[in-house]
């Protein structure tokens, strides 16, 4: 019934997906780009549903509350005291660590301009994320422009201007999108 509901989503917003074949594992950071609107984020948990894809995401810790709990833990999200001496990172790697199977997807914040700004560059938690928990960096998208989505690829985090920069070119190639990365920490 989910995978129903899930595959309508995509026929009334006119947008097909594709997911490359071999690219999930067991355990990954799962990025998305473009969130334009909150139809990208229907899209994107559309696509989990269709391939039976258990997610995680992260969300502060002062929405669960009251009616919003179950809600928020039905969904996959994981509440994060972002004033805590255990940083992100590290409680992440635990998630990563205690489970066989954990699937974290994050839109990096910088990934939508708001009110016409200029977009920033993204932010790179999920890399430092990924790099601590020796998992890899898979690639979501939804483009509205092309009214296309899915999951195309991956890369094993190595060092981080150098994998930047090649999630901007394989981003820019397969899907068209521009995604604006930090300059490089490694100036000379």
């Amino acid at each position: 019934m989910k995978k129903h509901i899930a595959e309508m989503a995509f026929k009334l917003a006119g947008v097909k997906y594709h997911v490359e074949p071999n690219v999930l594992g067991d355990k990954q950071v799962i990025i998305g780009f473009e969130h334009t609107t909150m139809m990208d984020a229907v899209l994107s948990i559309a696509l989990f549903q269709i391939y039976d894809i258990p997610i995680h995401t992260l969300i502060k810790k002062e929405l669960f509350k009251g009616p919003f709990k179950p809600i928020l833990e039905g969904v996959g999200g994981i509440p994060v005291d972002r004033h805590s001496n255990k940083d992100i990172v590290a409680q992440m790697v635990e998630h990563f660590n205690s489970n066989d199977k954990f699937n974290l997807v994050i839109a990096p914040e910088a990934t939508r301009a708001k009110n016409g700004e200029q977009r920033k560059p993204i932010r790179t938690g999920f890399w430092h994320i990924a790099k601590a928990a020796n998992v890899p960096i898979v690639f979501l998208f939804v483009n509205q422009k092309t009214k296309q989505g899915g999951i195309f690829g991956k890369i094993m985090p190595s060092e981080l201007d150098h994998d930047l920069k090649l999630i901007q070119e394989l981003y820019k190639a397969y899907t068209g999108l521009d995604i604006i990365i930090p300059e490089p920490k490694n100036k000379a």
